[in-house]
C-alpha cells in the first residue's frame, strides 16, 4: 500500500492482520504478529525459560501445561535455538538431515560441519583452462589494425 505523509513523501507500507489477535499493523518482517502480541510472546518465552531452568528434566508437555504455551511454540523456540533442554531431559528433537537426537536447533553438529564443507566447496574457484597454452592478452584486441590494399 502506498501512503503520502504530511511532507508529501511517498511511503510504501505493508499493512497486515495479526495472526493472533486479528488487529491491523504495519508489517516489517518476521512472524506476522503485531508488536503487542510479540511483547506478550516474549513474556511467555521468558516464563518458559525460567521454568525450564528451575525444573531441569521436565518435558515439553509439562512446560506447555504449566506455562500455558502450545507445544508447537516450545518446539519452534527449540528449533530457533532460543531454548535448550539439559542433557538429562527426556526432550529432544530430530536433526532435519540425519534424524539424530539433538537438544535444540535444526541440525546436529556433524551435519552442520558437512553442510559447511559442501558450501565452501561450491565457492572455490577452479582455475580456467587457458587456450592454446598461453594466457589471453587483452591489449592485443584493443589495437587498431590496417588492411593492405
Amino acid at each position: 500500500m502506498t501512503v503520502i505523509d504530511e511532507k508529501g513523501l511517498v511511503i510504501e507500507v505493508d499493512v497486515r492482520n495479526c495472526k493472533r489477535c486479528g488487529k491491523l499493523f504495519n508489517y516489517a518482517m518476521g512472524p506476522i504478529i503485531c508488536p503487542h502480541c510479540k511483547e506478550q510472546m516474549e513474556e511467555k518465552f521468558q516464563e518458559v525459560k525460567k521454568y525450564i531452568r528451575d525444573h531441569q528434566g521436565c518435558g515439553i508437555a509439562e512446560v506447555s501445561e504449566t506455562c500455558d504455551v502450545s507445544q508447537q511454540q516450545i518446539k519452534q523456540w527449540l528449533r530457533e535455538e532460543r531454548l535448550q533442554f539439559s542433557e538429562d531431559s527426556p526432550v529432544g528433537l530430530n536433526c532435519e538431515n540425519c534424524g539424530t537426537m539433538i537438544r535444540s536447533g535444526r541440525f546436529c553438529e556433524r551435519c552442520k560441519v558437512e553442510m559447511t564443507h559442501n558450501l565452501q566447496g561450491i565457492y572455490r574457484k577452479e582455475p580456467q583452462p587457458e587456450e592454446h597454452g598461453k594466457p589471453k592478452d587483452y591489449k592485443d584486441h584493443a589495437r587498431m589494425r590496417y588492411l593492405d590494399r
